[in-house]
């Protein structure tokens, strides 16, 4: 069984509620290998939706990249960014977000749930199948050992469709699992 928690819980109220069980954090604090899944993490070489031949470094590179503001387009820089550190792009610095850009050169803009299906969860998905199989093998391994591995995350938002909270990116790795 995988679980998912919030990265601020208490590891002691972890251990009581799941005895015995492997407890991964992978947030972009989280240690090797599993820091690997934070969408943070530069991969490098993760197709950008909507943008034949671009690339990003990260997950997060595409998603701040392509975000639109009421005072700055798309950032390109993003993509290349392999530090995990400034990426985000913020209303306080660049206004009201917009929406996300389909592409590079796209002309039309993304509500944000359609942004999360068709830009987030895509590139996030390609990670997985393409740079991490050797880290969900563990997690299964972890699981037959365990019973229960616990994916600790900074949001716990597992519905696709709410959009009143960000989407907590190790749902979508036990989804995947499962």
């Amino acid at each position: 069984m995988f679980v998912l928690q919030n990265h601020r819980t208490a590891l002691a109220t972890i251990q009581q509620r799941y005895p015995g069980a492997s407890i991964i954090d992978v947030t972009s604090k989280g240690i090797e290998p599993w820091i690997r899944f934070s969408p943070f993490y530069p991969h490098g070489g993760i197709p950008v939706p909507f943008s034949p031949g671009w690339s990003s470094a990260s997950v997060e590179g595409i998603w701040q990249g392509l975000k639109v503001f009421e005072q700055a387009d798309v950032d390109i820089s993003k993509f290349a960014n392999a530090t995990m550190k400034s990426l985000k792009r913020t209303v306080r610095t660049y206004g009201k977000v917009l929406g996300h850009r389909a592409g590079v050169n796209g002309q039309e803009l993304l509500p944000y749930l359609k942004a999360r299906q068709q830009i987030y969860l895509p590139s996030y998905q390609w990670v997985l199948d393409n740079h991490l199989q050797e880290q969900l093998a563990e997690l299964r391994s972890l699981e037959q050992q365990h019973g229960t591995v616990v994916l600790l995350d900074y949001e716990t938002n597992s519905n696709l469709n709410d959009s009143s909270k960000p989407l907590s990116h190790a749902s979508l790795i036990i989804r995947h699992l499962t």
